[in-house]
């Protein structure tokens, strides 16, 4: 949903004509490999839909090292997401890879939200309403996210 939420947020279609966010590449993974290659749940779906987000289609992967290579910021829904990346992070180091992957900046995605530290709680055992509180959450945090990059923060 993340990923969906501010792609729709960065189209061109939304932005401003003064903002330049020079992006090129947005994608999301998991943590885990619980549904490599699954679609997103229906749920996510059809809330998107509610919003006006109708184009968006994804499977689902897992993070890669590769990704704190290719990637300016990899950011996260909870602390738990945010301890399991940091400790990728720590064993590329120990096996040497680290230095060639220093380049992203992993930061809880709630930071961006107007309350640093603020995190998503996970729809998937919930209701539909679940997802709502995530899209709202979503908007939220991608906005703040563009607000930054587009002052030339976000570190």
């Amino acid at each position: 949903m993340a990923e969906a939420v501010f792609r729709h947020l960065t189209s061109p279609s939304s932005l401003t004509t003064s903002t330049n966010l020079n992006l090129s590449t947005i994608d999301s993974c998991g943590t885990g490999a619980y549904h490599v290659s699954s679609a997103p749940d229906p749920r996510t779906t059809s809330t998107l839909i509610d919003h006006g987000i109708t184009t968006y289609r994804h499977a689902a992967r897992k993070i890669r090292p590769e990704d704190f290579r290719d990637f300016d910021y990899i950011l996260v829904m909870d602390r738990e997401n945010l301890a399991d990346v940091e400790a990728l992070r720590r064993r590329m180091k120990v096996t040497g890879e680290g230095e060639a992957y220093e380049r992203a900046r992993v930061r809880l995605f709630g930071d961006f939200g107007g309350t640093v530290g603020e995190e998503v709680g996970d729809p998937y055992y919930g209701a539909r309403d679940g997802f709502e509180v995530a899209y709202e959450q979503m908007v939220r945090f991608s906005r703040g996210l563009i607000e930054s990059i587009a002052q030339g923060g976000t570190s």
